[in-house]
This record gives C-alpha cells, structure tokens and sequence, in this order.
C-alpha cells in the first residue's frame, strides 16, 4: 500500500509556464543555465542559483543556497508563481515525438522510502546528498522532482484518463520540442486518486536517489508533518521510455589498440559491425579507430543474477575493470558517460576527437530496473537515461504552511 499524497502547490501562472519550467539542474552546462538566467522567471534562477553571482562562484557555497531561497522568494512575490488553495493532484504530461507519458505531481512518504516501499536501485554520493540537503533546506520547499515508476494498475489508469479529458491548466512546447501539459485535478477525484495509489505496493526511484535521500534526512533532522513527504512524478511503467547510457574511455591505460584489442578478444567474440546501435540484449558496440565492433560475452552469463545480468554490468565486469582497470566508474575521471539521447554520432565525435574508445549500450529495461530493487540490490551507476525530463518549476511543495 502506498500513502500518495495531494499538497497545495506553489506554481507558475499558466500563461507564464513557458518562460518559468527549466531543464534538470544536473543535465545544463554552466553556459547553458546562463543563457537560460536571462529571463528572470526562468526557474534555473532557483535551482542554478550561481548564474546569479560573480564568475566562478562556488555552486555549492552558502551564497549559492541563499540566493535561491531569494530567487524563489522572488518568483512567488512579483506573481511569478502563486500557491494553489487547496491541496490536489498535479497529472504532467510529456510528448516527444510518438512517445507521451503521462504522471502524477503528488507527495510520496518519507516512510515508505526508509522502509524500503520505495525501493532504490543506486547508491547515493555523500557530495551529492549533502548539496540537494542543503539546498532543501535553506529554501525550506522542495523544488526538484523525484522520478518514480510503478507497475501500471487500471484504476490509475482510469483517473488519468478522467483527468486528461479536461482542459489542461497550459500546454507549452520547450525549446527541445517536448510539449509538456498540466492537468489540475478537481477536488471530486482526489479520495479516489489517493485510494487507487493505496493499492500500489512498491514505488520504484527511476531517477532522483538524492533528492529522496536529502528529503528523508531533512525529516529525521525535523520530524514535522510538512517534512514527511516528498516530491514526486508518479509514472506507470509501461509509459516510460529508457534510453541507453553509453560510455567514453579517454585512454587505454597504456596499451596499444592492437593489444587493447587482443585482450578485448579473450572474453568477447568480436566482430566489425555496420551500425552503432546494439541488436537487442547481450550485445555492446565498441567504437575504436574510426570502426563499430558488435561485442558478444564468451563466457556464459548468469541470468538468474539481476545485477550481473546486465549488460552494465558486463561490461564492466568483463572489460573495464579487468582491462582498462576502471575500478570505480563512479569517481572515475577517466569515464565519461553519455545519454543515449545524444546518439551514437557523439560517440563517434568523442573518440574521433581524441578518446580512445566509445560503447554503445543496449537500453537497461524497467523490469531489469525492477528486479535489482525487488533484490535488494544496486546497478552500476548510470545504467538509465529516461527521456524526456521532467522540468523543474513544473510545481514547488513549500514546507511552510501559509
């Protein structure tokens, strides 16, 4: 059973949502968040708050957190963004393409995330954790959605279609040519939209692992109401759309391609391959020296393992930490990790540009994501890319109750 909550959100004015909702904090450059600072409703103001300061200010530094809790501030008194005046269900819809999802904005228990009901998948960096705390709380809101997935049920997908049959609050295109629309749900529906989540019994962190742990320390820090849950975009599994996460290797730790090569032939059949993309499960595409190679393990694969199962996985356990002697890709500075969004032609880019060799991934799937956290167990880091991205601004849960 899971306990979702409706809250009174603080969000844009409808005919502002366009100029206010801004990407993911973690995906912009810092040229990119200051090109979006020019207009000051944009929301990068609040969750890139160092557009704001001198050059090279400390993006982390209490400045930082202080100057967007007056950003913020500074949205909700010019009119920017008002308070709604009683408590609902925000439905946020995405289109890209041929491909829509649709979720739900609402409150998921702080409770539930400590008990394992909402069940992770990665582990946290102290770094990470201790600036999304920070930033939570200095600005006493919680600004940043944290993606979860659940395995569809059709009383939920019967409030979303009775939801997505009104008119929607706004519908705006982003600059990336997603739509994005927003559906308030009327007060008649949400006892029943808050019973057909009662029946859900896990909920699943898609992406958002710091924002919940930030969130879950904040209230074991303060142990009020407000704090006992946290923001959430609520999406039915079969909506979803994953995309590979591929990787960049900048050296061969010392060795030749040749011998990169040979070595690379001792645990993976190895054959020149027309295309970037990997036909299916089980297969990687490596690009080195201008030439795609479709890569197939040798040894036999534990299928009843869901984390070395995974084609992460087998490829870090097989090749780069026994042959490029990448321990921890985590921290690693010679990894970089790219969305599958971008294509293989980055890839291609990357490696012609200098690194020494690219992999292209099959996409990791929900079920895969599901059966590591139903095991109790951890993925290799940037297994997922989901797309497209949920904007921030979208909607704010303050933590005051005024």
């Amino acid at each position: 059973m899971s306990d979702v909550r409706p809250f009174r959100a603080l969000r844009p004015l409808d005919a502002l949502a366009g100029e206010v909702i801004a990407p993911p904090y973690d995906v912009l450059t810092p040229s990119e968040a200051k090109a979006l600072a020019r207009d000051p409703r944009n929301f990068v103001r609040v969750t890139r708050a160092e557009v704001d300061l001198e050059e090279g200010a400390d993006p982390h530094g209490d400045a930082t957190y202080e100057k967007a809790a007056q950003n913020l501030a500074e949205l909700e008194g010019k009119g920017v963004m008002q308070r709604d005046d009683t408590a609902t269900y925000y439905f946020y819809g995405q289109r890209m393409g041929e491909h829509v999802q649709v979720g739900v904005l609402a409150g998921a228990s702080v409770e539930e995330y400590l008990d394992g009901r909402i069940a992770r998948h990665e582990f946290t960096r102290p770094d990470k954790e201790d600036d999304r705390t920070k930033h939570l709380e200095v600005l006493n809101a919680q600004v940043g959605l944290v993606f979860l997935a659940y395995r569809p049920t059709e009383r939920l997908r019967e409030m979303t279609q009775a939801v997505t049959a009104m008119p929607p609050a706004w519908s705006v295109t982003t600059e990336d040519d997603v739509e994005h629309t927003l559906w308030v749900a009327p007060q008649a529906l949400v006892p029943q939209i808050r019973d057909a989540f009662a029946s859900v019994s896990t909920l699943y962190i898609a992406d958002g692992h710091h924002r919940s742990a930030a969130a879950a320390r904040v209230h074991t820090t303060r142990c009020e109401d407000a704090t006992a849950f946290f923001l959430a975009g609520l999406y039915p599994s079969d909506s979803l759309q994953v995309m590979a996460y591929n990787r960049v290797v900048h050296d061969l730790a010392g060795r030749s391609t040749e011998a990169f090569m040979d070595e690379v032939r001792q645990v993976f059949s190895v054959d020149e391959a027309s295309g970037c993309v990997p036909e299916g499960r089980g297969n990687v595409r490596m690009y080195v020296e201008g030439t795609w190679y479709n890569l197939r393990p040798l040894a036999s694969v534990d299928a009843s393992d869901p984390v070395a199962s995974l084609d992460v996985s087998i490829l870090q356990d097989r090749l780069l930490r026994p042959v490029l002697g990448i321990e921890d890709p985590r921290r690693s500075e010679r990894i970089s990790f790219v969305g599958g969004i971008r294509g293989g032609q980055a890839l291609e880019a990357a490696v012609d540009a200098g690194a020494a060799v690219a992999f292209h991934l099959h996409p990791t799937s929900l079920e895969e994501l599901f059966a590591v956290a139903d095991a109790g167990e951890v993925m290799p880091p940037k297994s997922t890319w989901f797309e497209p991205k949920l904007r921030e601004g979208v909607a704010v849960r303050p933590l005051d109750e005024r």
